[in-house]
């Protein structure tokens, strides 16, 4: 064998999926009986392609044969060879980022109370784009503030008179 087809065997190897006889006994009966979550179906189709002890197919020969990315099958087999069983079954979605949120306290205070406020001259009412630029030139937050932002922080409080 030529050095391309070893490197790409191992790479193709380094999660090897070796399903018990009661998981793949589950993942037949999953797949068969075609109800549930669509992502769930997949993910254990991709587990019985992949299982060393059945099928063993190649992750290309995967990708093609169930339509999705190298990438998705790859991360099916990380998850149940670092995690578990159920977690390459039914993945967890990631926390939500709070880190991100732009909004909080002091800021929505002032968001709201220039929402409630009178508009800006010559306008019938607020946007969520003038809001944003409003808050952003008080200096209430650091460099930008986008529509949608603004949006979802007036949602919370159910603030619908804004466009």
């Amino acid at each position: 064998m030529d050095s391309a087809v070893l490197a790409k065997d191992c790479i193709m190897t380094k999660y090897i999926v070796s399903l018990t006889d009661e998981e793949r006994a589950l993942l037949q009966k999953i797949v068969s009986s075609g109800k549930g979550p669509a992502r769930k179906l997949l993910h254990a189709r991709i587990l019985l392609h992949a299982d060393a002890d059945g099928l063993a197919r190649t992750d290309e020969a995967t990708a093609d044969a169930l339509q999705v990315g190298n990438s998705t099958i790859h991360r099916v087999r990380q998850r149940f060879v670092e995690q578990s069983f159920q977690s390459a079954l039914i993945p967890v979605r990631p926390p939500a980022r709070p880190d991100k949120v732009k909004i909080t306290g002091d800021v929505e205070r002032h968001l709201i109370a220039l929402a409630c406020g009178d508009p800006p001259i010559g306008r019938c009412r607020w946007t969520f784009n003038l809001l944003a630029d409003r808050i952003v030139e008080l200096g209430y937050v650091a460099n930008t503030l986008s529509r949608e932002t603004v949006r979802q922080a007036l949602k919370k409080r159910t603030l619908t008179s804004v466009r």
